[in-house]
């Protein structure tokens, strides 16, 4: 059931909805308890409306739950720049490579 706040923005025509991008970029956030009231309450609108939504947070917590936290200092030298390597560009636009 959604919180006070979220249905007083649904019922009020509040800030504008979240998209399923925008809530992919905000989930860590979401689950270190770091976003603002408003910011939530549309986390919180558009997860009890989206599915696809719902069932990508379900699958975040799993795995969080099961991978606990995971450090520099618990990672071999050489795992940690595989991974820094694996996802350097990951927010660079796809284009052709120069």
């Amino acid at each position: 059931m959604p919180d006070l706040l979220t249905r007083f923005l649904r019922r009020r025509g509040g800030p504008p909805g979240l998209s399923c991008q925008e809530l992919v970029e905000l989930v860590t956030d979401y689950l270190e308890g770091a976003l603002s009231p408003v910011d939530r309450a549309r986390f919180d609108a558009h997860i009890s409306g989206c599915d696809g939504c719902t069932m990508y947070l379900r699958q975040m917590r799993e795995m969080l739950d099961l991978l606990g936290e995971l450090t520099t200092d618990s990672i071999s030298p050489q795992a940690e720049a595989d991974l820094l390597a694996a996802f350097r560009d990951w927010k660079r636009p796809a284009g052709p490579s120069t």
